[in-house]
């Protein structure tokens, strides 16, 4: 079955922990428990264009909860730290007449989206 970005990757995990990585590059997202490292990688180059250096998961059980007498547990998921390039380098090249021509960076350098920023 394929999956489309906005299927992977789920919502953002803003907490004190994931803030504080964002300054490093490492944003921090609830993904499909079924989706590997590098659909997680494409999906999030495409939704967010920036470039992703690494993808780290962890797999996180439910918790047992009680309602009264009865006991249940909370649905499983699946967490992906995503490492982002911040330092977006110019490319440039040597055009007619041996002028150099300069190319702006072709990927962002941050996530805007989702209310991360710096």
């Amino acid at each position: 079955m394929n999956l489309t970005p906005h299927d992977i990757i789920i919502k953002p995990i803003l907490t004190e922990k994931s803030s504080d990585d964002i300054a490093t590059g490492k944003y921090s997202f609830q993904v499909d428990k079924n989706a590997t490292k590098t659909q997680i990688k494409d999906a999030v180059e495409k939704l967010f264009d920036v470039k992703v250096v690494s993808v780290n998961t962890a797999n996180f059980e439910g918790k047992m909860k009680r309602q009264r007498y009865s006991y249940g547990r909370t649905p499983s998921w699946k967490k992906a730290v995503v490492t982002i390039a911040t330092e977006a380098k110019d490319s440039s090249f040597m055009g007619k007449g041996g002028k150099v021509t300069k190319l702006p960076a072709k990927y962002k350098t941050s996530i805007e989206e989702f209310g991360f920023g710096q």
